[in-house]
């Protein structure tokens, strides 16, 4: 088949969710099939990163857009009903390309990674389309304006009922919705979304992400992340605040650092409290997980699956986590994973994990098995043929 696979955010390097995400079903896509993608790029590096896919796609193209005009474009649409998501990830000259290819070229298929960049081939008609929203992307924007404050609280708030019904409308427009969990399906459903909506699970590369044979470091914390992203800058934060004390006066030594990109200010004077280290972008991210520990995801807001959850368990660093960010795996709370939902269980499972070397490898361990059996590519690729065989089925009738 030929396959035109439109991204968002360009999926190549996956370094993050989403990249991670879209990077692995092109490069599974790709092993069978003519995949041409076709994506946005912000900045010189970002453009020349792209290159880096050239070996898992017959041909991609990157379509390069200024911050400030997209921002500009977001502003324009408060008074509107147009959502500001598909604002911000639209270019002009990358509708006018796919407009082109689809005129002159012959696809089989379309396949396209968040309802975002849905509408540029929303109007195709006669071809099997599947969009992979990944996340409700509307409960999203819900979740923020409950932790905003006014007038940002009225703007997301806006933007979820936008998206909200930029879902409803790509949802009968496509041949399937995706999404990265049986959670975030369900919730799809239940807020109107018609048509055939199924999902899929992200999965870890287990010869990547693998368990270290060094030793760790007892009284290390890791928490990764892009640390311009609200809900990890946010999670930081209120654990520095309400838990890190109360760790630190019972185990003085103990250290947390906070690795990722793009800190903001905010997460950068974090660093100025005791014991805490934030180390902005690295070039690798393995080596500070596996000498620590453990992880936390403390997250209040997160939808679907956070990788970093999965990536952590597959290097055998057992994961504590909020509740709502582990709710997006496929694991038992105890066994694979610690669970906490306020300053004294995270204490709890933090001190359990740091003082308990046995039970910390126990749980690790289990960590690593249940991704090796719940969440690998190969078994969540499996299930992605499925749903696009029915829906080339579909059109075909």
């Amino acid at each position: 088949m030929r396959i035109l696979f439109i991204a968002h955010r360009f999926p190549y390097p996956p370094t993050f969710g989403s990249k991670v995400r879209s990077f692995h079903m092109i490069r599974h896509l790709a092993q069978a099939h003519d995949v041409s993608v076709v994506s946005l790029t912000r900045g010189q590096d970002e453009r020349a990163q792209a290159d880096g896919i050239a070996p898992y796609c017959r041909s991609f193209e990157a379509f390069p857009v200024n911050e400030w005009v997209q921002l500009a474009k977001v502003a324009a649409t408060l008074p509107t009903p147009l959502s500001a998501s598909e604002a911000y990830f639209h270019s002009s000259a990358m509708q006018r390309r796919i407009r082109t290819l689809l005129a002159s070229r012959s696809f089989d298929l379309l396949v396209v990674h968040c309802s975002s960049v849905g509408h540029y081939v929303s109007g195709a008609d006669g071809l099997p389309k599947v969009i992979d929203y990944c996340d409700v992307d509307s409960q999203k924007w819900s979740d923020y304006a409950g932790v905003r404050p006014w007038p940002l609280s009225w703007g997301y708030r806006w933007e979820a009922l936008r998206v909200r019904r930029a879902e409803r409308r790509l949802g009968e427009r496509f041949s399937a919705v995706t999404l990265a969990t049986a959670g975030e399906a369900a919730l799809l459903r239940s807020l109107g979304v018609r048509g055939e909506i199924d999902w899929f699970p992200n999965g870890v590369d287990l010869d990547h992400f693998r368990p270290a044979s060094q030793g760790y470091d007892p009284n290390v914390l890791t928490f990764v992340g892009r640390m311009d992203y609200f809900p990890n800058e946010q999670c930081m934060v209120d654990f520095c605040r309400d838990v890190l004390p109360l760790l630190r006066r019972r185990r003085p030594a103990l250290r947390l650092q906070i690795v990722g990109a793009h800190p903001t200010p905010r997460v950068r004077r974090l660093a100025a409290l005791p014991g805490v280290t934030v180390t902005g972008a690295v070039p690798d991210v393995r080596p500070f997980v596996q000498g620590s520990a453990l992880t936390i995801a403390p997250l209040a807001v997160a939808r679907g699956t956070q990788n970093k959850i999965l990536e952590s368990m597959a290097m055998g660093v057992p994961v504590v986590a909020s509740r709502v960010a582990a709710a997006g795996v496929d694991a038992t709370a105890g066994e694979h994973l610690l669970v906490a939902d306020d300053a004294q269980g995270y204490c709890d499972a933090i001190e359990r994990l740091v003082g308990d070397a046995r039970f910390r490898a126990r749980v690790g361990e289990a960590g690593r098995a249940r991704v090796e059996s719940h969440h690998t590519w190969s078994a969540a690729m499996a299930k992605f043929d499925g749903i696009v065989r029915r829906s080339i089925q579909a059109v075909s009738k």
